[in-house]
């Protein structure tokens, strides 16, 4: 069994049969029957409730349970800035439907995924640009959260806004995608951030667990950099897709890698059951980040998981002990100063 599936399996809790056979059996004798009931009745009736139960004990072990895909995403897309007609909103409403059909029945990986491990992914498409009826302009917001273990609480992961997006899509038009090659910037796009969510989702979970995922990523990237369209390559700014993945496999930015699989399976997944070591983790982390932080100040990617987890970082250490909130708030604002306004909170109440 793969160590991902692995992993979000146990997270998940196992249902449970609604009787054990000793209750059933209890059931079907203490009911009365009615006058004149043979025993044949008596024995087809125990007959169905032991098949129902068969039947739970076979879906809790998994036996009746088929494989579903790894991302569960969802789209919509808006227009605020565009003076859009009818006939372009239906365009957006098809290309919404097109883009989950698109994402949530492609495999894009080995693993197989139970419909409750989904990687739960958001996509947030913000068209500002219309050059022709099918050639549009704008930013792309990927999101995707990670179920904290012994809870439904939901962690985010990843979340960045890419304002390097420009498409082309027509009516009634399948979204096709090859890793060998670059077909259209839609696809392109859309699959690089699904290997990308991928890799941030297996790297919670294993150490180093997403390389795969991010190399696919990084394949599209290399097919995309004789296109026309922005975002892809190094020289265009180090904010972009190309410096997301490359960074990622950076021996420099290794700490960080560390650091998604420390501060989830070491931190947050144990908070439930010990706070203090899962808090004294997620220090650790921080302390990760220094490394980084020391070589390469104010990284993209660094950057990134910032953004994504400052808000949990201030709810977290906001509830510590006096001497933790001292740490956490040092750390964080030497490490991450964009956001000392929000880490401010931490003290607020020391």
């Amino acid at each position: 069994m793969p160590l991902h599936k692995t992993y979000r399996t146990f997270s998940e809790p196992i249902p449970a049969a609604t009787a054990s056979p000793g209750v059933l059996f209890l059931s079907l004798w203490s009911s009365p029957e009615k006058p004149g009931k043979s025993f044949i009745s008596v024995y087809l009736k125990l007959k169905r409730q032991l098949q129902k139960w068969v039947l739970v004990v076979l879906t809790v072990w998994g036996f009746g349970t088929a494989p579903a895909q790894e991302i569960n995403c969802k789209v919509d897309i808006i227009s605020p800035s565009l003076q859009t007609s009818a006939a372009d909103k239906q365009v957006f409403e098809e290309l919404k439907s097109a883009l989950r059909e698109f994402i949530n029945n492609t495999r894009w990986g080995t693993d197989n995924f139970k419909i409750e491990e989904r990687i739960e992914m958001n996509i947030l498409i913000n068209v500002s640009e219309q050059v022709n009826s099918d050639e549009f302009g704008g930013s792309i917001q990927v999101t995707s959260t990670r179920t904290i273990h012994n809870t439904n609480y939901k962690s985010t992961v990843f979340n960045w806004i890419d304002n390097d997006f420009k498409f082309k899509y027509q009516r009634g038009a399948a979204i096709q995608f090859s890793i060998d090659r670059h077909r259209d910037n839609l696809s392109s796009v859309i699959a690089y951030y699904c290997y990308m969510i991928m890799g941030y989702d297996y790297d919670t979970y294993s150490l180093e667990g997403g390389t795969k995922y991010f190399l696919k990523a990084q394949q599209i990237c290399t097919n995309a950099q004789g296109v026309a369209e922005p975002g892809w390559r190094a020289a265009e700014g180090q904010r972009n897709r190309y410096w997301l993945v490359e960074n990622a496999l950076q021996q420099l930015f290794q700490p960080l890698r560390e650091v998604f699989y420390k501060y989830h399976r070491e931190g947050f997944d144990i908070l439930y059951g010990d706070l203090t070591k899962g808090t004294h983790a997620v220090i650790t982390c921080l302390e990760l980040i220094q490394k980084i932080h020391k070589s390469r100040p104010g990284s993209f990617n660094v950057q990134v998981f910032f953004s994504t987890k400052v808000d949990e970082l201030v709810n977290l250490f906001g509830g510590a002990t006096p001497d933790l909130k001292t740490k956490a708030f040092t750390l964080l604002k030497q490490i991450d100063p964009a956001n000392l306004n929000k880490y401010n909170k931490i003290n607020a109440n020391k």
